[in-house]
């Protein structure tokens, strides 16, 4: 019986979706907010370079975990965050804003620009209530109907997902199902998912045997990081609003309280965030992922 690697991780989501063009088709096809079947992609031209580095070398770069272009030239953006942050949104505004940009050389013409999806799946909750597939667009405050084309966002919440959503189009349940049911304890998939082909062939490639034993050290280093990392995050959580609340309990003032609280938090988030960064430098880890994992850059 076959043993498999969580999609969900580095290594594997890339090899399975960043080396297989077939696959990111239907993947991206499912997930994206595609109304018609004249906008899905049709084929995938090429993969880009991951890293978005500026033009001028005084500026910030950034690396996200998939980049694709199709025949139209749009750009297809696609990142797997393991934990929420406060700075996630704003770091996935800056990769698809770079893409968006990059497209064009000093003196071509603004036409030439075709739209960018950024596509982020998050193994987090951030949002309250049950709404797990968020869509954003540029759209007027005054008329919904009125759009800026050019950038489009998505985000889904894994947590929250359920195979029995309604609503929602069979090959995109069927891959979310991919994500969040297959993992280390797999040994039998779903014959519902090993029924369609691309998912099939994403299935095989997440087993056991297709990685090299410092691949597996690869993968078994990134879930110790993950883990680690949460602990320390949720236990800065707790300590952050103890000591926020005794700060306001102190002043016995509401407004006194928030403010503690807010304060409590943000220094005992910072002390962790440090001692996150400490533990993935003795790892090896680049400075790059770890300014990822912590959600801000780390001195």
């Amino acid at each position: 019986m076959s043993k498999y690697l969580d999609p969900k991780a580095d290594l594997t989501f890339k090899k399975v979706f960043g080396e297989h063009k077939d696959l990111v088709i239907s993947f991206l096809n499912a997930l994206l907010p595609f109304e018609s079947a004249d906008e899905e992609i049709s084929e995938v031209i090429e993969y880009l370079d991951p890293e978005l580095r500026p033009r001028s070398p005084l500026k910030k770069d950034s690396v996200v975990d998939l980049r694709c272009r199709d025949a139209r030239n749009r750009q297809f953006v696609v990142e797997m965050q393991m934990m929420w942050t406060s700075e996630f949104k704003q770091r996935v505004l800056f990769n698809a804003s770079k893409a968006y940009v990059s497209q064009l050389d000093i003196g071509q013409d603004y036409e030439l620009l075709q739209p960018v999806y950024s596509l982020n799946l998050v193994n987090d909750t951030y949002t309250k209530g049950d709404k797990w597939y968020h869509d954003y667009r540029i759209v007027s405050v005054e008329e919904t109907d009125e759009v800026i084309d050019g950038l489009r966002f998505v985000f889904i919440e894994l947590p929250k997902f359920r195979p029995d959503s309604f609503g929602h189009k069979r090959m995109q349940i069927l891959w979310l199902r991919y994500l969040t049911e297959i993992n280390a304890k797999t040994r039998k998939v779903p014959d519902e998912l090993m029924a369609v082909p691309e998912i099939h062939r994403a299935v095989d490639a997440l087993e056991e045997s297709a990685f090299t034993d410092q691949q597996l050290l690869v993968y078994d280093k990134f879930w110790d990081i993950v883990s680690t990392s949460r602990t320390l995050i949720n236990g800065a959580l707790r300590r952050g609003r103890r000591e926020g609340m005794q700060k306001g309990l102190e002043k016995g003032m509401a407004k006194g309280l928030e403010r503690g609280m807010k304060k409590g938090m943000e220094k005992g988030m910072e002390k962790e965030r440090l001692k996150i960064a400490d533990r993935m430098r003795q790892l090896g880890l680049s400075e790059e992922i770890i300014s990822q994992a912590v959600g801000q850059p780390v001195v």
